[in-house]
């Protein structure tokens, strides 16, 4: 955390660079791993390019519902994708840096207000949900290159 608003996350994924990027950018590859643990996806649309919309719904294991819609704000291939996260409102910003055959990944998510930061980690708890993200697309990787 860089800020009283402001969660981030490094890890370095086990995969190179380029089937990152595919896992970040390819709507069939984001749905299978996007989300914390349990949950599935339905990808709406998705234009990574800035300017670009992305919404998707995201299927609890309860069986409850959650539309999200994000605009991508920049996209620079193999480098950075940045977007605005619509209710709750947060910038997004991943970094990506190639390391040999593994890829090094800093993600961040700016909130408004450090109130709002609160609720989501007390009430959604998305720091652990941010976390599973990140195991979530580890498995995705792992699985992509055994195949």
């Amino acid at each position: 955390m860089r800020s009283d608003r402001e969660m981030l996350i490094q890890a370095k994924l086990n995969a190179p660079l380029a089937l990152v990027w595919e896992a970040w950018t390819q709507p069939e590859a984001i749905a299978v791993w996007w989300g914390p643990a349990g949950f599935t996806n339905t990808i709406h649309a998705m234009e990574p390019k800035a300017g670009g919309e992305w919404r998707l719904t995201m299927h609890a294991p309860d069986g409850k519902s959650f539309p999200n819609r994000s605009e991508f704000v920049e996209v620079l291939p193999f480098q950075r994708i940045v977007f605005m996260h619509y209710n709750p409102n947060y910038l997004a910003t991943i970094n990506f840096r190639e390391d040999a055959q593994a890829t090094q990944l800093e993600w961040s998510m700016e909130f408004e207000t450090p109130e709002m930061f609160d609720t989501v980690v007390k009430v959604f708890k998305a720091d652990e949900g941010l976390k599973q993200n990140i195991e979530k697309l580890q498995a995705f990787l792992t699985t992509k290159q055994t195949l």
